[in-house]
């Protein structure tokens, strides 16, 4: 089954509806299977008295709260039916995480296939059960959690009525960038493992390696953020991939998806006619006349492999030669 890639727009569109067709152009343009943006109503997503992220404070201005910051970074209901259209004539799937109540009903009236949970909600509750309810696809981040967390929400959604065969765990950490000493990778494998589910990773490091080592290890979701400009105003830009970068990692996968084969070691096709040219044969080592014993002294191993393989060495030394041979002569 082939990776599902998600590039994930967020709020990498700066409030412009414009900006947010040419995200879905661009994605659909790299190959992506998924594009997401963020839905929220800011006032019910953020207290006036909420901070910033340390690196929301480094490339944002001073004086604006996060709640301001956030505010101008909204799509109406109208614009997400506008974007969702876009999608299906692209053939790119629309995605967009949800970060309140009234946006996970208006994404489900919207008919959107699949919910993905952001890691900063793993820890609520009512909200956990809401998306549980709709009994969807679902694709839940475990940023700032541990295991007793991950398997908290798992069983939450459970319980609401989406079966766990419908979720995906990813792997995420929240900073943005993420240093590589705290990617930890294996906890995603560990996930996987303590909690028998399908598994990813949500990648907010700078580049692209992580996500492709992560599909060596088996995800079969892997989200990455994307700008049109690294340079733009805005929370994100920075820490995501440009266009080009986000097309040079979904060749990456592919290329390593093809690369992992089935498993079973057997020479390849492109291979076999290498066996004759790079394999040896038994060869006389010098001239041999008819009744002769073969021995060390006068058989040796040689290309190509046309011939008797080496590995019968041991069942044709002390044997008798049956005709003569010149050096270099197969057996």
């Amino acid at each position: 089954m082939s990776v599902f890639i998600i590039a994930e727009a967020g709020v990498n569109h700066n409030g412009s509806v414009n900006l947010a067709h040419k995200l879905i152009d661009a994605a659909a343009e790299s190959g992506a299977d998924a594009v997401k943006f963020q839905t929220f109503k800011s006032e019910k997503l953020i207290s006036k008295h909420a901070p910033k992220a340390e690196y929301q404070k480094e490339i944002t201005s001073a004086n604006e709260s996060q709640l301001e910051m956030i505010k101008k970074l909204e799509l109406s209901a109208d614009h997400h039916k506008e974007l969702m259209i876009h999608c299906q004539e692209r053939n790119i799937l629309f995605l967009s995480t949800p970060f309140d109540h009234d946006s996970i009903e208006m994404l489900n009236s919207l008919g959107l296939e699949i919910f993905k949970i952001p890691s900063g909600e793993i820890t609520n509750l009512p909200y956990l059960r809401h998306i549980g309810s709709l009994r969807k696809r679902i694709i839940l981040s475990t940023g700032m959690s541990n295991m007793k967390e991950v398997g908290d929400a798992l069983n939450i959604l459970v319980k609401s009525g989406t079966s766990k065969e419908n979720i995906t765990v990813l792997h995420a950490n929240t900073m943005y960038p993420t240093p590589m000493e705290d990617v930890n990778l294996r906890a995603m494998v560990a996930i996987a493992d303590t909690f028998d589910v399908k598994y990813g990773y949500s990648d907010h490091t700078m580049g692209i390696e992580v996500s492709t080592a992560a599909v060596v290890l088996g995800a079969s979701v892997i989200e990455k953020h994307f700008t049109l400009d690294k340079e733009m105003k805005g929370p994100d830009h920075k820490a995501s991939l440009d266009v080009e970068e986000l097309r040079e990692m979904i060749l990456s996968i592919r290329n390593i998806e093809i690369a992992m084969g089935d498993g079973v070691k057997k020479p390849s096709k492109s291979e076999e006619p290498n066996i004759l040219i790079a394999r040896k044969s038994l060869v006389a080592k010098c001239p041999i006349k008819k009744g002769e014993i073969f021995s060390q002294y006068n058989v040796s191993a040689k290309r190509p492999g046309t011939g008797i393989s080496p590995m019968y060495w041991d069942s044709v030394l002390g044997t008798v030669a049956e005709k003569n041979y010149q050096e270099d002569d197969l057996i």
